[in-house]
């Protein structure tokens, strides 16, 4: 008889980790107008995508004052706001997107409580 190989949890870890590596993400980004906080959550949002999702994203921005139906639809009560569509579970952020470890953890690309290296030094 042949015993089947149970996997490690280390396996299994790496192999989600992987998959989310590879996951493409669709993001729209719910604005309003073009005031200084919409084209800075614009300008943020853009620059965390390239560099954090490059090639693997797809954003959408949505100025809810020309296209209010989208807003409503996905009840959007204060700009900007970021929704995460894919890969699930749906997310929504609020702000202009300034704090690089709350858009990482908002959009699943890291742990809540981790640390982040910043030259060599944990912070």
């Amino acid at each position: 008889m042949e015993r089947k190989r149970e996997k490690t949890s280390t396996e299994e870890f790496e192999k989600a980790a992987a998959k989310r590596d590879r996951a493409k993400y669709v993001l729209r980004l719910y604005v309003t107008g073009m005031t200084p906080k919409s084209t800075h959550a614009i300008a943020n949002v853009k620059k965390l995508c390239e560099t954090y999702l490059a090639g693997r994203y797809e954003l959408e921005v949505v100025d809810i004052y020309q296209q209010p139906k989208p807003a409503k639809g996905e009840q959007i009560i204060a700009t900007p706001t970021l929704v995460k569509k894919l890969p699930l579970p749906l997310r929504k952020l609020i702000g202009d997107m300034s704090d690089t470890d709350r858009f990482l953890v908002g959009i699943d690309l890291k742990p809540k409580n981790s640390r982040v290296r910043i030259n060599e030094q944990i912070v």
